[in-house]
């Protein structure tokens, strides 16, 4: 959003409906339905109705002189907006501030009770489900975890838990605007690795999961691949908020990322940007397919850590747990951890070759002290490295979101597509 971006408003061409018409589909008794905001039917009204939610979603609740000022919108412009966003409940309005002179300010804030969303995550080790509210807030979780998802009796899982969250909300469940499933792109890849079936594999690689869970609802379900809606809520609740460029790496069973250039998510052709677990480790021996070079997942992935505990008859699950630094787990954790920095630190230089970003943010799912002694370690292995030809390497940061990224950036997607003035999605100030 930038100052420009509002535009002046004047009433609806003639044989239009009028975009901020009320919504007579809402049924007595219930909360008023939301209006459509979808980024196919953009009218003047409704982007500037976005311009405004932008504002106070980035910079907090502010009177409407502010919000004016901020968006370059006409005092009388804002007040027939926050008039409408009021009426949609999209609006809280707080305690007002006396100042020197004149009548005293109302700040005006987002209802956390005006919209909410739904967060799915599917991952090799577990799945959780998120109800988000307007603000961004994780109003309720539910989690379960498996060896590795059973396709069969897995969807039958996704619908009651989906259903559980959104009966749960009883009269606001009208404000619930779409469901966001994050899971990887090839959920059986790397079987091998993992030790399962090439059934088990192609029950994933032939199963479209967003349209299965379209079939269980009537909101509208959007997708993502798992760590690029991990990078979604760094981006937009976490440390992106204060960086322009990044590339973001997320610790999980298998290591993952995202991209963010000039404030947006960027996905690739296919969607796929980011794609750090393909990384060859080294150069090719020769042209023959059985020497390939190792990947980044094969040394920087938990899979990793837990076939180190497995090997010493200690509980792999440990690898995301506290346990992991602590007894007999931790001298093979301090091991993995000196090779899977090595290997992140390879990878940031790479990738700073190819991308001169600002910054390298490490997340994941392990526990806090785990990611930050890994996070040090690369650091300090990108010492083992030769940046000439580098004019600077970023600076390397740590995530804010945690295990709870991958779920929370999958609700982020449909509040934003509803919300955000953007198109393209996460345009910060």
């Amino acid at each position: 959003m930038s100052h420009s971006a509002a535009v002046s408003e004047d009433k609806h061409p003639p044989g239009q409906a009028d975009p901020s018409a009320p919504d007579s589909g809402a049924d007595a008794g219930d909360a008023p339905r939301l209006r459509q905001r979808g980024s196919n039917q953009i009218g003047m009204r409704q982007f500037n109705d976005r311009v405004v939610l932008q504002a106070l979603r980035v910079h907090g609740s502010m009177p409407k002189a502010e919000l004016a000022r901020l968006t370059g919108l006409t005092a009388q412009t804002i007040g027939l907006i926050t008039a409408r966003l009021d009426e949609d409940q999209l609006l809280v309005r707080e305690a007002p501030v006396r100042g020197r002179v004149g009548q005293p300010s109302v700040p005006l804030g987002l209802n956390p009770d005006g919209a909410f969303a739904v967060g799915i995550k599917i991952g090799r080790r577990s799945a959780d489900w998120l109800l988000v509210d307007f603000l961004g807030r994780v109003r309720q979780r539910l989690s379960i975890a498996y060896p590795f998802p059973d396709a069969a009796s897995l969807l039958p899982e996704i619908e009651k838990n989906l259903n559980r969250l959104l009966d749960d909300l009883g009269g606001l469940r009208s404000r619930v605007v779409g469901v966001g499933v994050a899971a990887p792109f090839q959920l059986g890849g790397w079987h091998r690795m993992l030790g399962l079936t090439e059934a088990q594999s192609d029950a994933w690689t032939h199963l479209d999961l967003a349209a299965e869970v379209q079939a269980m609802t009537e909101l509208p379900v959007s997708f993502a691949k798992d760590t690029s809606a991990a990078c979604v809520a760094e981006l937009l609740q976490g440390r992106g908020r204060d960086l322009h460029s990044f590339l973001y790496l997320f610790m999980d069973t298998f290591v993952g990322g995202g991209l963010v250039i000039d404030s947006h998510l960027h996905r690739g052709v296919n969607g796929n940007a980011g794609a750090v677990a393909s990384l060859p480790l080294q150069v090719a021996a020769s042209a023959n397919p059985r020497e390939l070079p190792p990947q980044l997942i094969s040394q920087a992935s938990l899979w990793d850590l837990e076939q180190r505990f497995r090997e010493h008859g200690l509980d792999p699950m440990a690898a995301y747990d506290a346990r992991a630094l602590a007894g007999h787990w931790l001298p093979y954790t301090r091991e993995w951890i000196d090779r899977a920095a090595l290997a992140l630190a390879h990878c940031v230089v790479a990738g700073t070759a190819f991308l001169d970003v600002e910054a390298v943010v490490i997340d994941g799912v392990v526990v806090p002290d785990l990611l930050r002694e890994l996070w040090q370690r690369t650091g300090e292995a990108l010492k083992a490295y030769n940046p000439e030809g580098l004019l600077a390497m970023p600076r390397l940061e740590l995530g804010t979101i945690g295990s709870d990224a991958r779920a929370l950036g999958g609700a982020l997607l449909p509040l934003h597509a509803s919300f955000a003035p953007d198109r393209d999605l996460f345009l910060k100030v």
